[in-house]
């Protein structure tokens, strides 16, 4: 393992913000005294141990260590840093959000809808998330579910818009919520809330990326213009309608759908997933990129890596610069702007115009020689070698393992 000590942004804010409620549990223990070069006995006035913040925010040294209720000593072990718990008993109303939920988890779109619905809701609201079948996601409380509404059954599975409208009219006999959030997005939201406005008598706002008061502001004009309109019932949000919910839990409690669901002869059949070669995925739209830059020595290890993961390939400016991939694959804010759902960057040091051009993707893989470098620093997962050897161990562990899968199958 690298001993290369990893910075956490978020903690340093939170060290300094005095009015976070994790400020307390963040301020880490200082030393107090030590012995010097010459004998002499030294003392850190600045430790947290030897005093504390006032109400005006100005250190006051504490000589007695009346004020850390410890006489003096320093504290050993300190509790698990846990975020507030928001419990909201008997809500007022309820705000009814239907993720899209793209492989079980929620997208970073989904997590942005989830903070509009808790700003809706404010302090007697309760969230409802409305799921559908089975998921992968754990961090439900973290990102601002009140009440967690699970609806099984095999007809809901796959694409099933016809299903899921009737369970969701369900919902709205039974809840009766003041709103109703879902993504406008192209995995199935956008869809299912057109529907949903069709079946509930409602005219939704779509593409809405503000909320302010009683008024929303939507795209148009293939994203040129702005609409406003009064807020209405059901909403149709685009990403970065709001900010993620980070700074509180809550209870994500299970609910029951006690009102019957209605039922009806299908008109869809679903024949499943439809195979797409990677390569003619538009950047913008990719969910899995595999990404070179100036490190990437043998770019036909490189080529064969995507097409063994099935990924789109991007690449640096570096490398496109040179000649090794066209323009149009260029990721960066001089390229396209990549929400991918993960993105593994090979050989890329990471300069500043490319860290924003992925800065909404939701896992972010980095393969460097550089420990120090920008790209490993904003990596959720590195790795420090060679990036050929690395790509060609990935290579072989996947295709072993689809080999496994075939074998089993058969």
């Amino acid at each position: 393992m690298s001993d290369l000590i990893r910075r956490d942004p978020r903690a340093e804010w939170i060290a300094r913000n005095r009015l976070h409620p994790l400020h307390a549990a963040m301020q880490t223990q200082q030393q107090t005294s030590w012995m010097g070069p010459n004998g002499l006995l030294r003392k850190n006035p600045h430790a947290i141990a030897a005093g504390f913040v006032g109400p005006a925010g100005i250190k006051r040294i504490d000589r007695s260590g009346a004020q850390q209720g410890t006489g003096g000593k320093r504290s050993s072990a300190s509790a698990e840093v846990q975020l507030p718990l928001h419990v909201i008993e008997r809500p007022a109303f309820h705000i009814c959000v239907v993720p899209d939920m793209v492989g079980g988890r929620l997208t970073s779109h989904d997590r942005d809808l989830l903070g509009l619905a808790r700003k809706l809701a404010g302090d007697g609201g309760a969230v409802v998330a409305v799921l559908f079948g089975e998921d992968k996601e754990n961090a439900f409380d973290s990102a601002g579910v009140d009440r967690l509404l699970r609806i099984d059954g095999a007809e809901f599975d796959g694409y099933a818009p016809e299903a899921r409208v009737l369970a969701l009219g369900a919902v709205e006999s039974q809840l009766a919520p003041r709103h109703w959030l879902l993504p406008d997005s192209r995995s199935g939201g956008g869809e299912l809330g057109r529907r949903l406005a069709a079946k509930l008598g409602e005219r939704p706002a779509t593409r809405v990326w503000q909320v302010a008061g009683e008024q929303t502001t939507g795209r148009a004009g293939a994203g040129q213009q702005d609409i406003q309109r009064a807020l209405p019932r059901l909403i149709l949000a685009a990403a970065e309608c709001a900010e993620p919910v980070g700074e509180s839990r809550h209870e994500a409690r299970p609910l029951q759908l006690d009102a019957k669901i209605a039922h009806s002869l299908p008109r869809i059949e679903d024949l499943g997933p439809v195979a797409v070669d990677p390569a003619q995925i538009p950047m913008a739209e990719a969910e899995f990129i595999l990404s070179g830059g100036n490190g990437v020595r043998d770019w036909p290890l490189f080529h064969r890596a995507a097409s063994v993961l099935g990924a789109t390939e991007g690449a640096s400016r570096v490398a496109v610069d040179d000649g090794h991939m066209p323009r149009e694959r260029q990721v960066g804010a001089t390229g396209t702007w990549v929400t991918a759902r993960v993105y593994l960057a090979v050989g890329i040091s990471g300069a500043i115009q490319h860290l924003q051009g992925i800065g909404a993707c939701d896992k972010v893989v980095a393969i460097n020689l550089d420990p120090g470098c920008d790209m490993i620093k904003r990596a959720d997962l590195a790795v420090v070698g060679d990036s050929a050897a690395i790509l060609a161990a990935l290579i072989e562990r996947v295709s072993a393992y689809r080999q496994g899968g075939a074998r089993d199958a058969a």
